[in-house]
């Protein structure tokens, strides 16, 4: 179906797509060993801004290196209801790629599920041609992923990825807060957008 997914690859595939990186996030949780410093301080009410963390200051820059090039990375993130402690994590630290120049938008898993979105698997989908399939466990650890270029399979992601935006709504960077479980922004819900 597809070719293994390794770091290596993910790093490539995003350094060398040419106009868009569109993220469908869709787990509760992510274990990851890089953020656990700044999720803690979060949960304790004394978060330091992400910046100050290596691994999260790199991939900012990242993003910031691609969208000054006038390439496009926008994420949808299905949530919870009501949000699980990691995303409102999430939902805080957002604020900081929102700054890099990363378009955020929420859906609430029960929005997907009821306009048929797929939530079982992460992904990336780059310049509409080649796919990240990520998997991970029920408690966030990356399981691995495949690279896909399956012309047919890319297709149907690309019509998932228009139909989460379309039912999504956009992150509020002023105030640094989405109501998962109600669809709010203080823009209206997503039906209106």
């Amino acid at each position: 179906m597809g070719e293994r997914l390794i770091a290596d690859d993910f790093n490539h595939l995003f350094r060398y797509f040419t106009n868009t990186a569109f993220r469908l996030e869709v787990q509760p949780v992510y274990t990851v060993t890089d953020e656990e410093e700044s999720f803690r301080e979060f949960l304790v009410g004394e978060p330091r801004p992400v910046t100050e963390f290596p691994f999260y200051a790199a991939w900012l820059d990242k993003i910031r290196a691609a969208t000054v090039q006038g390439k496009r990375v926008e994420r949808v993130r299905v949530l919870e209801e009501p949000p699980t402690d990691y995303q409102r994590w999430e939902m805080w630290s957002g604020q900081y790629n929102i700054a890099a120049g990363e378009t955020i938008r929420y859906l609430a898993r029960s929005r997907a599920l009821a306009v048929g979105l797929p939530v079982t698997d992460d992904w990336w989908l780059f310049d509409s041609q080649r796919l990240a399939v990520m998997r991970f466990s029920e408690t966030g650890e990356p399981l691995g992923g495949e690279i896909i270029t399956d012309p047919e399979i890319v297709a149907q992601h690309s019509g998932w990825w228009e139909l989460a935006v379309q039912h999504s709504v956009p992150a509020v960077q002023e105030n640094r807060r989405v109501d998962g479980a109600s669809g709010q922004s203080g823009r209206g819900n997503a039906e209106d957008q």
